[in-house]
């Protein structure tokens, strides 16, 4: 990876390119662009991210484990293979309801 991206023209595994760290949440970027970018990350079993907005729409690919994937204090149970999106400017919040891997593509609106 350069600059913390994947090499583009190369294949590489979602699953296998990140590893889970016990207690923590773990983050690389796929590709980072002014327009959005697409970060994999892993979350050990009760991390999470605590509520907050952004102005990019989000969609949140599971790609290993369970999430509670929360959106405007609905909580949303995603497992592996699932995808649910976030809508920009609305209050979101995820969970590890188990340990988990998921892809986050994140576009900014105009």
């Amino acid at each position: 990876m350069e600059n913390n991206e994947y090499e583009k023209g190369k294949k590489f595994s979602y699953v296998n390119t990140i590893s889970y760290a016990e207690k923590a949440v773990v983050s690389k970027h796929v590709l980072k662009k002014e327009t959005g970018n697409i970060s994999l990350m892993s979350f050990d079993k009760g991390e999470g991210l605590t509520e907050h907005t952004s102005p990019y729409d989000a969609v949140v690919q599971i790609v290993d484990g369970k999430a509670d994937i929360i959106i405007n204090g609905t909580s949303n149970i995603l497992e592996a293979g699932e995808t649910i999106i976030m809508p920009a400017n609305q209050p979101h919040a995820l969970k590890a309801v188990e340990k988990f891997k998921m892809v986050l593509t994140m576009i900014r609106s105009k």
